[in-house]
């Protein structure tokens, strides 16, 4: 277990106990961090489910790292002696937006409520620009170590057919459910949490990290792009995230509903299940494959290399509830 809220400046740098007594010089010198000390005012931000959270609350948590990356880390911490438990992603201050100028985005993620998306309970803005998330936490695997666990539940056509639903509906809330559409942004099947204990076909599939794009200066952001290309997510006409777009958001949807099917993790997924489909065309399948092999398609529209030609995500989940009758 790691303590790394004690301390008003752990958020800003977990390792940096003894440098606090050398802030001035250090807000001085470093660029990261000149401007927010001037700048930003500690705030701690409530959305539904978080209400009762405190600054204290999130200062004094121990938390353990679950997961990093290039842009932040995210925690597990308790809060109030153990009794409640949330996910903290903490995003580097070198990497996030000016607090001003992502407030509305966070205002719009925070009043999301849809049963396949992981809320946002509340913002956290420290004194140095320190920018921390808060989201309930439950007790979940990614679909990416689902598949990869090669169990028998991760075969059965029902629960692959029931966690895409799933996805799908929490997409289509995302870019139809508000008169402003939100892109996610780096939809990947690390970013599908299954909740709940019981086997797939019982867990409730959720996204996680939607929109978070929008809260990171451009530099950040074009890395989260990259490692999305670099994992065989991206659309093939996104060069900058800013340009993220419901269309490539659909592409992304079809490289996971392609993993699910095929259970491979694969840099050219599409290209490389359309090239072995042409060279090796299959008699229409049995009355009982008919569900997958539509499936299939349906994978495959969405992974269409032109945006136009892309279904969107209102049509996917419609294809997929004809596909389970």
């Amino acid at each position: 277990m790691i303590y790394l809220y004690r301390k008003r400046s752990s958020l800003a740098s977990p390792d940096s106990e003894n440098k606090q007594k050398k802030k001035k010089n250090r807000d001085s010198s470093d660029p990261d961090n000149k401007t927010h000390s001037d700048e930003e005012a500690e705030d701690l931000i409530h959305f539904p489910g978080g209400e009762d959270l405190t600054v204290q609350d999130i200062l004094d948590a121990p938390g353990e790292v679950v997961g990093k990356s290039s842009y932040g880390t995210l925690y597990r911490a308790t809060f109030r002696g153990g009794s409640t438990t949330a996910l903290l992603r903490f995003l580097r201050p070198a990497c996030a937006g000016r607090t001003g100028e992502i407030l509305p985005a966070i205002r719009l993620l925070g009043s999301l409520s849809h049963p396949n998306l992981v809320p946002l309970t509340a913002f956290y803005v420290g004194p140095r620009g320190e920018k921390l998330l808060v989201h309930p936490f439950f007790p979940s695997v990614t679909l990416s170590h689902f598949l990869r666990e090669g169990k028998t539940e991760s075969h059965r056509w029902e629960t692959i057919h029931r966690i895409a639903i799933g996805i799908a509906s929490g997409l289509e809330h995302l870019h139809w459910g508000r008169s402003r559409p939100i892109v996610h942004g780096n939809l990947r099947s690390k970013n599908v949490v299954l909740i709940g204990s019981g086997g797939g076909g019982d867990r409730r599939a959720c996204l996680s990290e939607f929109g978070l794009h929008l809260l990171l200066n451009a530099t950040a952001g074009q890395e989260m792009l990259e490692s999305s290309a670099m994992q065989g997510y991206k659309a093939p006409e996104l060069i900058k995230m800013r340009e993220a777009s419901r269309e490539s958001d659909v592409y992304s949807l079809g490289v996971v509903l392609l993993e699910m099917l095929t259970r491979k993790e694969d840099l050219g997924l599409p290209v490389s299940v359309r090239n072995r489909r042409r060279s090796d065309e299959a008699a229409a399948p049995p009355p009982e494959e008919e569900g997958p092999l539509m499936f299939f398609q349906l994978a495959m529209a969405c992974c269409s290399p032109s945006p136009r030609l892309r279904p969107d995500a209102r049509h996917v989940v419609r294809k997929l509830e004809e596909i389970g009758r």
